[in-house]
């Protein structure tokens, strides 16, 4: 007699949303809000966005495990994820992303403005749509095309404070591509062997470590250009650019270890790229949290 299967929790449903990466997710919004403000943006906005926001990227990731539960399968970091060991059903899974895109628009649009939770919607379908169902089963150039989604959250924190994108906002955007292939790949460098597969795409699986590498450095140099040139437009002080200045450092002499390596036709090592991959993320908090301390400071 076969065991009854497992009752989902409400644990199962919180790892359908990918909390660990919807917390930089919120960051960049919740930064991108306090630097649009310059300074406390109310808490009715913040509370709105932070709730309707992880709705929306959560919304995302569920989508995102429906469709990829035939990888997931076959893949040791994600074989246990809720949708592949049938803890959660197909269907309430579905049910469960639908309800939490609906709500996140209310949530957003009520506490904020419609554009804000048009942005966020935008959001959800680029990364469900684009590179979920189309870019990462088909070219190397997934995360770079698809990291647009990732994106998404700064121009929804500023759109919810002030109604509208300026440049600024889109020099917010811009920063979170670029720096997403960098971040991404890091990690795609682990486990690249599992990708390979899985049939997967990833870059390193496909073009090589020393071809990936080398796209990384093109695009850490491109990021830390952004970085600069708000500094350029007058959009931050001094202390933002010595910041900067130091997180930037940091970036490129991990990205420099990984140059090295390729150079001498070595394989990456673990603790180089897990160093990096880890990096990558406090970069980016670092990067947001001083730019909204500067324009509040200002």
């Amino acid at each position: 007699m076969n065991p009854a299967p497992a009752r989902a929790t409400w644990r199962d449903y919180l790892t359908l949303t990918k909390p660990k990466v919807i917390s930089l997710l919120l960051l960049t919004t919740v930064g991108a809000m306090f630097i649009a403000a310059s300074g406390f943006p109310g808490w009715v906005p913040l509370l709105g966005l932070l709730v309707g926001g992880y709705m929306s990227a959560g919304a995302a990731g569920v989508f995102n495990m429906v469709y990829d539960r035939d990888i997931d399968l076959r893949m040791k970091r994600t074989a246990s994820r809720p949708t592949v060991t049938s803890v959660i059903s197909t269907r309430d899974a579905l049910l469960f992303a639908a309800a939490l895109t609906f709500l996140s628009f209310v949530v957003i649009a009520l506490a904020s403005n419609v554009l804000a939770a048009l942005l966020s919607w935008a959001g959800i379908a680029f990364y469900v749509i684009v590179y979920t169902m189309w870019l990462k089963r088909t070219t190397w150039q997934n995360i770079v095309i698809g990291g647009a989604a990732g994106a998404v959250p700064p121009l929804v924190g500023w759109a919810a404070v002030t109604g509208e994108l300026s440049l600024l906002a889109w020099f917010l955007f811009a920063l979170v591509f670029f720096w997403t292939p960098v971040h991404f790949w890091a990690l795609a460098l682990l486990i690249k062997d599992d990708y390979q597969a899985v049939g997967v795409p990833m870059a390193p699986a496909v073009i090589g470590e020393r071809a990936t590498v080398l796209q990384m450095v093109m695009y850490a140099l491109l990021t830390v250009v952004l970085t600069l040139i708000p500094f350029a437009l007058h959009e931050f002080g001094v202390a933002y650019f010595l910041a900067a200045l130091v997180l930037n450092v940091l970036l490129l002499l991990r990205v420099a270890k990984l140059l090295v390596a390729v150079r001498r036709a070595e394989r990456v090592d673990r603790p180089t790229a897990l160093s990096l991959y880890k990096y990558s993320m406090s970069y980016l908090a670092l990067l947001f949290v001083t730019m909204a301390l500067d324009r509040a400071l200002a």
